[in-house]
């Protein structure tokens, strides 16, 4: 049974035909907003190859320097489009294929896009917080790895049924492998391994990514819990209006328009806003 034939992977949001894209490596159909950084990724990549490296990583790339001076906070969105070479654009753009549908299917197309960038922006945060405290020394940053490892992460809580295939070869329960991920990153950071930068912007993605599926059906509660105090606030407002309004409507019946004061005067028209308010709400 192929993966994207699983019961567990047929739930949630679905698109028209027209919007899926397949791929020609088995990952499955590719989602609209994949689609998109998929698309920006290797436009960028292009763009670099093409001589203009140099400008993009100077204006775009996380610079922990450019903070010390000035919080240029559009960084933290457009490093995660620049890559250093093949091998990093292609490891993370095949995570996204393989991940990114999988939770935009679940979420739907604005929520997974404002996760995959919120994600980016925490690894960026992660790195920039590190090496203030001297822990990482100043550099620039560039790749979608803190994306991507947010998608992991967050695929493991979801999904944990998942294997994935290690380099095309070794299946490995996806838990696992955001553990090993975990494990290496703090191991490459506080012994000052290779690309330590890197392994921060990993768990600081990962670290947004898990808090982002755990914390998201509390925080729909909380919302949830809000609304309905603001709407049960609204009917009982609604319900005091219109007892006044009736008020009026029989005095100005009994004793003539006339005999209304200012304030009644203005509780008429401002019941009556409201209706047209409401009839135009309705077209």
């Amino acid at each position: 049974m192929g993966f994207y034939d699983r019961d567990y992977i047929q739930q949630g949001h679905s698109w028209p035909r027209r919007h899926i894209f397949r791929t020609g490596l088995g990952f499955g159909p590719i989602s609209p907003a994949v689609m998109w950084i998929l698309i920006g990724n290797l436009a960028v990549f292009l763009a670099q190859r093409l001589g203009a490296d140099q400008w993009l990583t100077r204006w775009f790339a996380v610079c922990t320097s450019s903070w010390q001076t000035d919080v240029q906070l559009w960084r933290l969105v457009t490093y995660q489009f620049l890559h250093g070479g093949l091998w990093h654009i292609l490891f993370n753009m095949i995570g996204l294929v393989s991940f990114g549908p999988l939770l935009e299917r679940t979420w739907g197309t604005r929520t997974f896009l404002g996760f995959y960038l919120g994600c980016g922006m925490a690894g960026g945060l992660c790195y920039v917080l590190l090496t203030v405290l001297k822990v990482l020394p100043a550099g620039f940053m560039i790749g979608a790895s803190g994306a991507i490892l947010g998608m992991l992460a967050a695929s493991a809580i979801l999904f944990p049924q998942i294997t994935v295939l290690v380099y095309f070869l070794l299946p490995v329960p996806i838990r696992y492998v955001a553990l090993i991920f975990i494990v290496i990153g703090l191991l490459v950071i506080f012994t000052g391994g290779y690309n330590a930068g890197g392994e921060a912007a990993h768990l600081g993605g990962m670290g947004a990514g898990a808090a982002f599926v755990l914390l998201r059906d509390r925080f729909d509660r909380v919302l949830f819990g809000l609304r309905s105090i603001i709407w049960h606030r609204q009917i009982s407002r609604d319900a005091e209006l219109q007892q006044e309004v009736d008020r009026i409507l029989q005095k100005v019946h009994d004793h003539g328009m006339h005999s209304l004061t200012w304030r009644e005067k203005a509780t008429l028209r401002k019941a009556t806003e409201l209706e047209q308010r409401r009839i135009r709400g309705r077209y």
